[in-house]
């Protein structure tokens, strides 16, 4: 066996330098990188962040003049035949969005660029949400009707973007279950191993990954799973109404305890995020580009605006006009970046752990570092043990979610290809498949790096695939947020775009 992970390995040992490539392009030329500021910052995030700056000019940065539009539009009860509801869309959008990245990405970021990094983070954030928005919106305006639900999402309007053609949307939901399935290794054994860390905690002794605890606990989890993704986007939404609810509020309940508990440094975590901003510390490098490029880049991946990867939720969502659920995304990555994540900065920075343990700290993985922070605000009481488990069922949940959500959307967009029946049930298969063969690597103890590297491959290749549409669908944006502006949530059709949409044929009722 382990000379099979081998073989694997060695065959797949050109994704990861292959994706490093893509991500830091052109800062791996000499000649770019010498370029004050601007040379640290890669294509990618100049992309990403440039196209959030534009959105938010030309809309007239709608995430914040309709924020109350956006949140009145979550309290308001809408009764749906078809497809689910704004605000189940916006709980299933953040079962992907709210995922361990928000633990291990914000606690990256700051370890290598210093708390400063979190600033950057709000930033990217906050013109990410106009990404948000937009591809939201789009997703609205080309969703397509099967049976009871609705469909759409990046290989849809990306496809009618690109004159209809039927190769365009093959390709591109190509990619995206290319991307979903190279998720979902990581995201099983998060799962499973959370779970492990939960039991050790309440026996108060180690458990063996090896142990049939695992092996049970792995076949529960992938047969669960099965029965939920089998169900169909609805019994999807069905769980992440409730699952997302629980661990956002059981996570910043946790936090802001862990908070009043430290109140006294809470001081140090402004200054320091503020003030390393623009001043790093030299402990991190003392690089104003690293800091920068950390935050950036850390926000964009977290909340995951401009990707296209949460575009297959709004477009489920039984909206009144394509905008509200455009507001309802940009109030998504609100959620994970300004609020989930900043509660993990909170902890991580407030702990200054790489001053108290710096040892500890050098030596640790992104995890250990986040726990051992969580130890620092904690230090030998039984009121850690009580926080760890809060906060390690946080990260299961987190982790869950996403695994879910992987397997969901990428049977949706495999409708793109084929809407056979046993073509989608074929795509779910492979997904509770590839979940598995990910759990059993890892509790085998084997490392198949290279192959996780395939997820950071097909985020590149999403992000290059989508933000071109959003500028080729830029004015049916523009034209159905004009509209939304000055006749609300009424009388939307394909002639307020000046395109043929499926969906938007008739007035609203």
């Amino acid at each position: 066996m382990e000379g099979i992970f081998a073989y694997v390995n060695s065959v797949l040992s050109f994704v990861e330098p292959l994706s490093d490539f893509f991500w830091d392009f052109p800062t791996n030329f000499a000649w770019y990188k010498a370029i004050p500021v601007l040379g640290n910052f890669s294509l990618a995030i100049i992309v990403l962040l440039g196209s959030g700056i534009y959105f938010s000019f030309k809309l007239g940065f709608i995430q914040i003049t309709y924020l109350r539009e956006g949140l009145d539009l979550l309290i308001k009860k809408k009764r749906v035949e078809t497809g689910i509801s704004p605000l189940a869309a916006l709980f299933l959008s953040s079962a992907m969005r709210v995922g361990p990245g928000n633990i291990l990405g914000v606690t990256g970021a700051i370890a290598v660029g210093g708390p400063g990094a979190l600033f950057w983070m709000w930033v990217s954030a906050f013109f990410g949400m106009s990404l948000a928005y937009a591809e939201s919106v789009l997703a609205q305006i080309f969703k397509e009707k099967r049976g009871d639900e609705y469909v759409g999402g990046l290989p849809f309007y990306g496809r009618r973007l690109m004159g209809n053609k039927a190769w365009v949307g093959f390709v591109l939901s190509g990619i995206y279950v290319f991307y979903s399935m190279f998720c979902l290794p990581a995201q099983g054994f998060n799962v499973v191993s959370s779970i492990g860390t939960m039991g050790e905690i309440v026996t108060g002794s180690a458990i063996s990954t090896t142990s049939t605890f695992y092996y049970v606990v792995s076949t529960l989890v992938l047969f669960v799973t099965a029965v939920i993704a089998f169900g169909g986007i609805k019994k999807v939404t069905a769980v992440t109404n409730k699952l997302v609810p629980i661990m956002a509020v059981v996570y910043i309940s946790t936090v802001i305890i862990i908070i009043l508990a430290n109140i006294h440094t809470v001081g140090y975590f402004f200054s320091a995020v503020f003030g390393g901003a623009f001043t790093p510390d030299a402990i991190f490098g003392g690089l104003f580009g690293t800091v920068l490029v950390q935050g950036v880049k850390r926000g964009l991946m977290s909340n995951e605006a401009g990707q296209g990867t949460i575009t297959i939720a709004a477009a489920a969502a039984d909206a009144d006009h394509p905008c509200e659920q455009g507001l309802i995304a940009s109030i998504g990555v609100m959620l994970d970046t300004l609020v989930i994540c900043t509660m993990t900065g909170f902890i991580v920075v407030m702990a200054q752990a790489w001053k108290v343990s710096p040892d500890a700290w050098d030596k640790a993985g992104k995890l250990p570092k986040y726990l051992l922070s969580v130890a620092e605000l904690t230090p030998g009481t039984a009121f850690n043990e009580i926080v760890t488990f809060l906060l390690t069922l946080c990260f299961c949940l987190f982790a869950y979610t996403c695994l879910l959500g992987m397997i969901s959307f990428a049977a949706i967009a495999a409708t793109r290809i084929s809407s056979s029946k046993m073509f989608i049930s074929f795509i779910r298969c492979l997904g509770i498949f590839v979940a598995a063969f990910g759990i059993l690597v890892n509790i085998a103890g084997y490392d198949l790096g290279n192959l996780w590297a395939f997820s950071d491959l097909a985020n590149i290749i999403l992000v290059y695939a989508n933000i071109p549409m959003l500028y080729l669908g830029a004015k049916l944006v523009f034209k159905a947020t004009e509209h939304f502006k000055t006749a609300g949530d009424r009388d939307f059709t394909s002639e307020v775009v000046g395109v043929e949409c499926e969906c938007w044929g008739r007035k609203n009722k």
